[in-house]
């Protein structure tokens, strides 16, 4: 049954799955995709305007870790390791909270949630990710602050570019 997502920069799309239309290439995310091979496609978070949140989604459409292949596995993890790692170097992020859950309505993706000074109004657990992606979408679609995710995924991009898991 299809349903409306409002994206971080204002457009309204109406899809059955968010992680089929982007991975299938339907959506283009804000900024591009910043990674893709033939299992996995690795973009910008499309509702929240976080710098460096990145959403690591399978393109092939099932929902639970154990329904990983073999091949899926071995890409997931190097893929995990690389992106965390040019977070790191290209982004100065220092911490990332990993948030997956099997009873989404999108299928198979993980997000990787960079943790920013202020974001520490809102606690320091899971418990905090809901109001700081909430407080994201309100207060942070301003130009300023788009320009810096933009930004952020062209450096992710370029420590991506060629790699090969």
């Amino acid at each position: 049954m299809p349903r409306q997502i409002t994206l971080a920069d204002g457009r309204t799309v109406e899809v059955d799955c968010l992680s089929c239309a982007l991975t299938s290439g339907l959506i283009t995310p804000t900024g591009g995709v910043v990674y893709e091979s033939n299992l996995f496609h690795v973009h910008q978070e499309v509702a929240y305007p976080i710098r460096g949140l990145i959403i690591l989604a399978s393109k092939r459409h099932f929902y639970g870790m154990d329904e990983l292949t073999d091949q899926e596995q071995s890409e997931y993890i190097s893929l995990i390791h690389r992106i965390r790692m040019e977070q790191r170097k290209r982004l100065g992020i220092d911490q990332v909270y990993y948030f997956y859950n099997e009873d989404t309505t999108h299928h198979f993706h993980l997000w990787m949630v960079p943790r920013y000074e202020w974001m520490r109004q809102f606690g320091n657990s899971v418990e905090s990710l809901r109001p700081v992606l909430l407080h994201a979408r309100k207060n942070m679609n301003d130009e300023k602050n788009m320009k810096s995710v933009i930004e952020g995924i062209n450096k992710l991009k370029a420590g991506l570019c060629g790699f090969n898991p």
